[in-house]
């Protein structure tokens, strides 16, 4: 509603403003009313040709946990100019920020339910509105169901857009147990790091991953390990991602959907990921 409002608002001034410049602009009191109105229509059209503009980037990234998605966000976010939301991200934001749709989020956690698809959504069509994303946004961790992809579309819709891409890390899943064990995240950003293969420049070579050596690289800041990175979590969470949250993929189909080989060296991966990422 916000954006809408302030079209008309716009249009209004540049009516009222187009009047008042045909009424000067006419020198007597005699002077045509046709002329006032011819005046007035190109002024009042030109907001509506100025809120037209470029089509939004909007891309879904996805990938089993440990493929990679934390470590190379950012760097997609940093060449498209738009922001990575996240699920978890939004939905604390919206329920600390006591939002229609936050405080019913947090009603259904406080009851011990789960957050339905629909109070989802509606939290997305809050943050999509916000104005870091007037060129697009990157969704993460959602849609992870071809029924949450469906509702999504429909959010979508109702501003005339769709889904234009869909990125696929793809790691076997016989690799992603190393991946996991080893990962610490930065809570604040979600930059991500791993003892092995990105450890941080905290972590003196030789020695064990030990949170006062863990430690994120622009802020200082200790890193923190899941609870659920652990190898008999991996099982059910891949279990659940390859049943539910690869039919997405389907449910976009080869026009929109990459499929990326991310068990490879980092600017491998980043090399296939920045082609994927080019637009239009």
């Amino acid at each position: 509603m916000g954006q809408k409002f302030s079209v008309v608002a716009v249009v209004a001034a540049g009516a009222a403003a187009a009047a008042h410049v045909a009424s000067k602009a006419g020198g007597s009191p005699g002077s045509s009313p046709k002329k006032a109105e011819e005046t007035e229509k190109p002024t009042a059209a030109e907001p509506e040709a100025a809120v037209a503009g470029p089509a939004r980037k909007i891309m879904i990234l996805f990938g089993p946990p440990g493929a990679g998605k934390g470590t190379h966000a950012p760097k997609i976010e940093a060449k498209l100019q738009t922001p990575q939301l996240s699920t978890g991200d939004m939905l604390r934001a919206a329920v600390a920020a006591g939002t229609a749709v936050g405080k019913q989020a947090k009603a259904a956690m406080d009851a011990g339910a789960l957050v339905t698809d629909d109070i989802v959504c509606g939290i997305i069509a809050d943050r999509i509105k916000e104005p870091d994303c007037t060129s697009g946004f990157i969704l993460d961790g959602f849609p992870r169901t071809v029924e949450q992809a469906k509702k999504l579309d429909e959010v979508l819709a109702k501003n005339g857009e769709a889904v234009a891409k869909v990125v696929e890390l793809r790691v076997p899943d016989a690799v992603l147990e190393e991946r996991i064990c080893g990962r610490w995240v930065h809570k604040a950003s979600g930059r991500s790091y791993h003892v092995k293969f990105n450890p941080p420049k905290s972590l003196p070579k030789g020695k064990k991953a030990k949170p006062k050596y863990m430690l994120d690289d622009l802020t200082k800041e200790p890193l923190m390990q899941r609870s659920d990175d652990t190898a008999e979590a991996l099982v059910s969470r891949l279990k659940a991602y390859h049943a539910q949250t690869v039919p997405v993929l389907q449910h976009y189909g080869a026009g929109k959907a990459v499929g990326v080989d991310a068990n490879r060296g980092l600017d491998a991966v980043w090399a296939d990921i920045d082609a994927a990422t080019e637009w239009d």
